[in-house]
């Protein structure tokens, strides 16, 4: 049976547009990005990148800093353009890319002077790679959450200063490990109270055994101990609970009750009903640890408007130097000085003296 030869028509008319259509779908213009090569020398572009870091522009001097890097592999400012570069990545919050690029300079150039700044900047945009947005600007503690990334970051900074003790960022990551070993007793501890919680005693006692004997010095030690007292007797092992608990006697007398109990509800400080209803926003202590700032060392206490509007009100004046003019000063940080975040080789402030100020 024949079609009649209308309906072929409008067929082969249908075809033809389908076909006009899939072509077009299949090859879309699209503008080739060709690379000309160098637009500057690499002084300029050298110098293009220092403008824009006294001027805060990192996008800009990302741009100048990987043009160098890209066109001049072996050239004079290289080696310095990829250590501004890591600042430049970080200071952008692209820790990622900040950690790749440390990464590479460490493994291209392990006899470099500067060396030990790759070490150190890896785990700090490490540590920051740990903290979710959010989490920023609430009572939360990370450490209820994944620490994969503060374990690496403990490890960087362990490598900084087993392979340079005497560096400059030596002691600055000293500090950051100390955090980061409340963070990870922390972790472990959280384990524990779930542990007690479904009746694994075994379980419970031994990541409190954990703490006790990687983070001794933590503030969680008290409660590890009062664990680990508490664990033991529901276990029935009496002996070694009781040994335990004589060690709080000695050093947290105010953890056993009258009767000789371990009271494990002080051990762990819980917060109120309402500090868990609100998910740590309200009825927390005060006595919280803070990780410091990157930007100028100091760490900044955030007003309860500030947490429970995730940051977006109320926020802490800390850097005004952002909206701050440019100008030419006689004492311009050095690149040494921005790349440890204002830490080193500070510029020497004039100070008026009387007589001059008088005239």
């Amino acid at each position: 049976m024949s079609l009649p030869h209308y309906k072929i028509t409008i067929l082969a008319l249908s075809l033809g547009v389908a076909s006009v259509f899939v072509g077009c779908s299949s090859n879309p213009s699209k503008k080739e990005v060709v690379d000309k090569g160098p637009q500057s020398s690499e002084q300029v572009y050298f110098e293009k990148a220092q403008k824009s870091l006294e001027r805060n522009q990192y996008t800009d001097a990302v741009k100048s800093l990987e043009a160098i890097d890209t066109y001049y592999p072996t050239g004079q400012y290289t080696q310095q353009a990829q250590l501004e570069l890591l600042y430049a990545k970080f200071k952008q919050k692209d820790y990622e890319g900040t950690i790749a690029l440390a990464d590479r300079f460490i493994r291209l150039n392990p006899q470099h002077p500067n060396v030990d700044y790759a070490y150190y900047v890896r785990g700090v945009a490490n540590m920051e790679m740990n903290y979710d947005s959010l989490i920023r600007y609430t009572s939360l503690q990370q450490s209820h959450r994944d620490v994969s990334y503060v374990k690496v970051a403990y490890q960087n900074f362990v490598d900084l200063i087993r392979r340079f003790p005497s560096s400059q960022y030596s002691v600055d990551a000293a500090q950051r490990m100390k955090f980061i070993g409340q963070e990870l007793a922390e972790s472990e501890m959280n384990a524990a109270r779930f542990n007690i919680q479904r009746k694994a005693w075994l379980a419970a006692a031994e990541r409190a055994q954990w703490v006790i004997e990687h983070y001794p010095q933590t503030p969680q030690t008290p409660e590890a101990l009062a664990t680990l007292a508490y664990s033991y007797q529901k276990l029935g092992d009496q002996a070694t609970s009781q040994q335990y608990i004589d060690l709080l006697k000695l050093n947290y007398p105010n953890l056993v009750k009258a009767n000789g109990e371990v009271n494990l509800r002080a051990a762990r400080k819980e917060g109120s009903w309402v500090n868990r209803a609100t998910l740590g926003l309200l009825g927390r202590e005060s006595k919280t640890v803070q990780v410091k700032e990157q930007t100028n060392g100091e760490t900044e206490q955030r007003s309860l408007t500030n947490r429970l509007s995730l940051g977006l009100l109320d926020k802490p004046t800390t850097e005004e130097i952002d909206s701050a003019p440019i100008e030419e000063p006689t004492d311009k940080p050095s690149w040494m000085n921005r790349l440890s975040f204002g830490l080193l080789d500070k510029p020497e402030t004039k100070e008026t003296s009387g007589a001059d100020a008088a005239n």
